[in-house]
């Protein structure tokens, strides 16, 4: 979190010392005015400051510059016309003329701010840190808030996070309702992990001014940390509704986004965010996190392999970089993902969880289990931890096991759908209906979208022999998982044992039909794959028969006719890459 800073300067809280140093000017001190010049250098001088404070730079430029070529051994002067200059934007030019009034008088502590100022602007932040120590340390000084702002964030930035705390406090006391400076003070809180007071502080800046979008985003930040989801998902989009559409604010909505379970709306989020700043590391590893959310695991790997490549000891990215290696069937790379988190010092119940899951995809029961139990060693009342490690019992054939670790899951947690639909299943395997009945309908009534589970009570209300509610059963399994022929089988052994011969048959048909254009599908699959491995390695002809044959398997595969058009444009054939092109979407 940074403190954001307003592009417009404002030294207007300065102008008293530099009317005090004028002040201070005679004749007789020798700094370089006469009793011929003065005169005419303080009609300059007040002619320049009248024209300062009701906003008229050019005038103020005019007057100022002038008045450095009457005196220039007077230090104010160089010091007023250096902040006009850096008002209107030049900070070169006032860097030269705020280091000569610092020549001439070391105490000018308006010279001493301003030079701090302009250093800042050209980005020469450590020639401003000294500019703003040298002006510290003289009495007297008082910065406006945006000096402050400013100030404050140049130290923070040099890692003096407590200077710029005191800077801030010292400030918001003289300014107790300036919103800019209460945003800016909650920054540096949050920066030294102070939460709790930092948000109290961006609600102060939010009532003090309504319209301050850093304050509403700043507040939005803090309380995603804090884990209050729903109230900074309000305050970061009430930020960019006042305009914030800086990258950091679209980030942290990004979170905000995939914590409501808002998925579709964190994609498009997490694109923006990246789109405002392409080489982020922070909006990669959101839209990373986004895409993995949504179910687009393939799109989010080469953002999560960037995110960790720079930060290689970030063990939550490593964590979640080796899940989506996982969910896309790379479990051995996600192992090696998941020993360096493990050496970054990731080792939490989560990634022992995720290294579970590894190992059972790779048949390594063993391992899941031991893994399983680490997990709980840390976190003994995780519903979930206590599933996974059913889970592998049962792939282990140890069904008391299995049945003891999944009945505390559904103790822990009766909300969670999947230990019923498991305890469901592992009944029913037994031959204990009834209770698979009992089981079966909480998952489905915890998760009415599980098309699985809704297949499965179909079988076991027809084992038990209650044809009305299997036929329902299982004609809701169909409506979900309209690509799957077991439904089908099930519910046509339903209907011909009910006497429909007709209905069965048109069931039995439809899984022929089914299982025919699911073995298309796969043989599709493999044949586009290989040909889209075959075109990267440049063996064109060899790429075109297995495109063909994808085509061929699965008409209706628009990534076959695409890989097929651009083998064939490889191969010259123009007109039938183009022809092939048109195919998609059809």
């Amino acid at each position: 979190m940074e403190i954001r800073t307003r592009k417009i300067y404002c030294y207007g809280g300065l102008l008293f010392l530099v009317l005090t140093g004028w002040a201070q000017i005679s004749p007789a001190q020798g700094q370089g005015t006469t009793e011929a010049t003065a005169p005419a250098a303080d009609r300059l001088f007040q002619a320049g400051s009248a024209a300062f404070e009701a906003g008229d730079l050019v005038a103020a430029h005019s007057a100022f510059a002038r008045l450095v070529r009457l005196v220039p051994r007077v230090a104010a002067a160089h010091s007023a016309y250096g902040a006009v200059l850096l008002a209107q934007g030049n900070a070169s030019a006032a860097v030269i003329e705020l280091s000569e009034a610092r020549r001439l008088d070391p105490k000018d502590a308006s010279a001493a701010v301003h030079l701090g100022m302009a250093y800042h602007a050209l980005h020469q932040d450590v020639k401003a840190l000294v500019a703003f120590k040298a002006a510290f340390a003289l009495s007297g000084i008082a910065l406006a808030p945006e000096e402050a702002v400013q100030a404050a964030s140049v130290l923070a930035g040099a890692g003096d996070t407590s200077g710029a705390q005191a800077l801030l406090e010292a400030a918001v006391a003289g300014s107790p309702n300036d919103a800019t400076l209460l945003d800016s003070l909650g920054v540096i809180l949050a920066q030294r992990h102070q939460y709790a007071e930092a948000q109290q502080l961006f609600r102060q800046a939010v009532s003090s001014d309504p319209n301050l979008s850093s304050a509403h985003a700043h507040l939005g930040s803090a309380l995603l940390i804090m884990g209050d989801h729903s109230t900074a998902l309000e305050e970061l989009e009430t930020a960019t509704k006042l305009g914030d559409t800086s990258s950091s604010t679209l980030t942290e909505l990004t979170r905000a986004l995939i914590r409501a379970g808002r998925d579709a709306e964190a994609v498009t989020m997490g694109r923006r965010a990246l789109s405002a700043a392409p080489d982020s590391i922070e909006a990669k590893y959101a839209l990373a996190l986004a895409l993995q959310s949504s179910g687009q695991v393939k799109e989010a790997l080469p953002l999560f392999a960037e995110v960790v490549a720079q930060r290689p000891n970030a063990a939550e990215a490593l964590t979640n970089y080796g899940l989506a290696l996982v969910q896309t069937g790379h479990a051995k790379d996600a192992m090696r993902v998941y020993e360096r988190a493990l050496a970054a010092g990731g080792s939490t119940p989560t990634l022992r969880e995720n290294m579970g899951v590894a190992y059972l995809q790779e048949n390594d029961i063993d391992h899941a289990i031991e893994q399983f139990q680490l997990g709980l060693k840390a976190e003994p009342e995780s519903a979930q931890l206590h599933y996974d490690l059913g889970l592998a019992y049962k792939l282990k054939d140890d069904v008391e096991a299995a049945t003891r670790e999944l009945v505390h899951a559904e103790e822990l947690d009766p909300q969670l759908p999947d230990p019923p639909y498991t305890l469901g299943v592992l009944e029913m395997q037994q031959g204990h209906f009834a209770e698979a009945c009992r089981q079966l309908e909480r998952a489905v009534a915890l998760q009415a979208s599980n098309g699985e589970a809704w297949s499965v009570l179909g079988s076991v209300y027809k084992q038990s022999g209650d044809a009305d509610r299997a036929a329902s059963a299982l004609r809701r399994a169909i409506e979900l998982l309209p690509a799957q022929p077991s439904p089908h089988i099930t519910l046509a052994a339903v209907l011909a044992d009910s006497g429909d011969k007709e209905g069965a048959a048109k069931e039995r048909k439809i899984a022929a039909d089914l299982s025919r254009a699911a073995v298309g599908h796969q043989r599709a699959q493999f044949a586009l794959e290989s040909g889209r491995a075959l075109l990267q390695q440049g063996k064109i002809d060899e790429a075109l028969v297995q495109l063909q044959t994808a085509v061929a398997a699965e008409p209706s595969l628009d990534g076959a006719h695409l890989a097929l058009s651009e083998a064939l444009q490889r191969a010259g054939r123009t007109a039938e890459s183009r022809a092939e092109l048109n195919k998609v979407g059809h």
